[in-house]
């Protein structure tokens, strides 16, 4: 088949591509803050690793997919023949992984309740964005033109995806190391005194929901 019709979508690419290459630099600031004292999973070191597959590694795989889809429409000469292998590629890949992901955060039950929001944004629009990327891969021959544009959303998405989890991971390990801190000097105190004007114990729980309310 004859070239895609691509002009006009350099700018687009560029700036998603970009945009994608810069914020996976999130993902190892989302790291370093999980390693230190009271972060995510903090219970074990299997715990922690865990809470690492389950939850952030994707952020990375997410930013890459947005990278791999903006490099692979920006390809001269792309055929439509060669786009749909890719795409379908690139689907099957990503269904796979989000697969695997949903074992990871069913494992993690032990330590962590994931939210209905983590389900979502974790679990259910990953999926969705790649079970799309393998539908246009099937439809791209005859409506090509529907398909780049349904390629352009999913791509953001998954932008959208990984700039969401990454904020959602910082603001939940923070809360939590704050809530962690009181319940310390709660304890302290109580030992010394008997009794403690800092927040209970429940602030722990309490900060899991502090941050779907923020």
């Amino acid at each position: 088949m004859g070239e895609l019709p691509l002009h006009g979508w350099e700018n687009f690419y560029v700036i998603l591509g970009s945009s994608a290459a810069a914020l996976t630099g999130l993902t190892f600031i989302v790291i370093t803050i999980s390693s230190g004292e009271g972060g995510s999973f903090a219970n074990s070191p299997s715990a922690r690793l865990l809470g690492l597959r389950a939850f952030i590694t994707p952020i990375a795989v997410h930013f890459c997919a947005a990278l791999w889809l903006s490099v692979l429409l920006s390809v001269p000469g792309l055929t439509v023949t060669s786009l749909a292998i890719c795409l379908g590629i690139t689907g099957v890949v990503g269904v796979m992984y989000c697969a695997r992901v949903i074992g990871w955060m069913l494992k993690a039950l032990v330590n962590y309740k994931p939210f209905v929001e983590d389900w979502i944004w974790n679990a259910f629009l990953p999926t969705s964005a790649y079970l799309c990327v393998l539908v246009v891969a099937l439809m791209l021959p005859t409506r090509t033109l529907l398909s780049l544009y349904l390629v352009a959303a999913v791509t953001v998405l998954l932008l959208f995806i990984g700039i969401h989890n990454a904020w959602d991971v910082v603001a939940w390990i923070t809360t939590e190391r704050h809530a962690r801190r009181y319940q310390r000097r709660d304890t302290d105190g109580s030992r010394d005194s008997g009794g403690s004007d800092a927040p209970s114990g429940d602030t722990v729980a309490e900060s899991k929901g502090a941050r779907h309310s923020r």
